[in-house]
Order: C-alpha cells, then sequence, then structure tokens
C-alpha cells in the first residue's frame, strides 16, 4: 500500500486558500508544516507578502491541534500572540522538507 502525501487543504479548518498562501510561503507539505508549528508558519507568510490576518493563524493551530478555528482564536489567543511577538524578535532557522525552497 502506498501512503499518499495529505493535502494541506485537506487538513481541518484550511482551505485552498491558506494552502496557496502556505505554498506562496514555501511550504509545500503537512509534514512541515508540524515541524514548523502554526507561529513560524504565520511568520512565513507574512514574510512572504501573501495576504494574512490573525485568522489564518487561528486555522494553522486549529488544523495542527484538531481544534475549531473558533476556540483556538477564543482559548488560544493570547498565548499565540505572545509567542508571534517572541518569535518575531529573537528569530528563528526553520526547518525545511526536502522538495521545499527556502523562502529567504
Amino acid at each position: 500500500m502506498i501512503d499518499r502525501p495529505v493535502s494541506i487543504a485537506s487538513l481541518p479548518n484550511l482551505g485552498p486558500k491558506s494552502e496557496a498562501a502556505l505554498h506562496t510561503a514555501g511550504i509545500h507539505c503537512v509534514q512541515e508544516l508540524q515541524k514548523l508549528g502554526a507561529v513560524a508558519a504565520y511568520v512565513l507568510i507574512k514574510r512572504s507578502g501573501a495576504p494574512a490576518s490573525l485568522n489564518l493563524l487561528w486555522a494553522i493551530e486549529g488544523a495542527l491541534t484538531n481544534l475549531p478555528w473558533q476556540v483556538v482564536a477564543r482559548e488560544h489567543r493570547t498565548s499565540l500572540l505572545l509567542a508571534l511577538e517572541d518569535y518575531e524578535r529573537t528569530g528563528w532557522n526553520a526547518p525545511r522538507c526536502k522538495h521545499s525552497v527556502t523562502p529567504f
């Protein structure tokens, strides 16, 4: 049996537009999204110039934790915003999939 790669758009809370934004940021597989985490992926999307509101951050976190984005926005908003602030301040080295293009 051959395992097919899971489409990012098939994850809960994410669809074709979210997948396109992630692809623009150089994130092409679910494995990479999982390794990066929601905050790092969101930062890459913002830096790529793709349109992204905080709702996308909530949606990505929800996709990775299997929670509806509305629950993430309500219950995890503060911790995600603090992580985003810290992440943008300190920088990072993001892991990449073997077939991804580094956006920097």
